[in-house]
């Protein structure tokens, strides 16, 4: 049986500079602390480039509805964000920046329903990161370096800490698979390690992926839980 894809670093390459310059512009703007305040210590937070109603402040991963996901005010600024979101031809469901302060750590956990295999998936494109960032996949070591583009499987654990002396700021892109992403993905996995497996999370991981949840307080994350309670054993 092929095993499922955990993580790709795709042939794309974006310019490091233009991409801090970007960033630099918005660094003292209006980050806001990440929503799952117990699963990670220290300082997480984050910013949207792209989200429900186009504000920033508007970090969530999972949309609220069916309104459509568009650029918020900071790519007024920040042409090159801009520029390499309309290089990804498939639908947005959130586009963040995310930074990891330095000395915090992201605890071991899994996001839901975020494998290619799922029809929706995330992609990290590291802004300023440094060799001290410790990003831990299914109990491997990733080292993502800047301006690079890498497909992360977040239904298995994963965890970060960043032990270094800078911030640690990605990139990250959540979307919709169709015909141009598999284009994308079946030219550096085999189509095959994405069909869909039955993954069993244990009750106690059920329970605790639902309790993040709840703190969304949307119709899409309520779904999900009642999908969760009915594969309770």
């Amino acid at each position: 049986m092929t095993e499922l894809v955990r993580y790709i670093q795709f042939p794309l390459f974006f310019d490091i500079e233009l991409l801090k310059n970007d960033a630099s512009k918005i660094l003292s703007d209006n980050w806001v602390k990440h929503y799952n305040t117990n699963d990670y210590s220290g300082d997480w937070d984050s910013i949207a480039l792209m989200s429900q109603g186009g504000k920033s402040a508007t970090i969530y991963a999972l949309p609220s509805n069916n309104d459509e996901v568009v650029f918020t005010e900071i790519l007024d600024s920040c042409p090159y964000f801009k520029e390499v979101i309309n290089q990804f031809e498939f639908q947005k469901t959130s586009v963040r920046l995310l930074r990891l302060s330095v000395g915090a750590e992201i605890k071991p956990h899994k996001d839901y329903c975020l494998g290619y295999e799922d029809g929706s998936f995330r992609i990290h494109i590291p802004i300023i990161t440094n060799s001290e960032v410790e990003f831990i996949l299914d109990n491997t070591r990733l080292i993502m370096k800047e301006g690079e583009c890498w497909y992360i499987n977040a239904n298995f654990t994963h965890s970060v800490a960043n032990r270094g002396t800078k911030d640690r700021i990605h990139l990250v892109i959540d979307g919709i698979r169709n015909e141009w992403t598999d284009e994308l993905f079946f030219k550096n996995a085999k189509k095959e390690a994405f069909e869909k497996k039955r993954v069993q999370n244990s009750n106690e991981e059920k329970e605790k992926i639902i309790q993040e949840l709840k703190k969304l307080n949307t119709p899409v994350a309520e779904r999900l839980i009642s999908d969760l309670l009915n594969d309770m054993d």
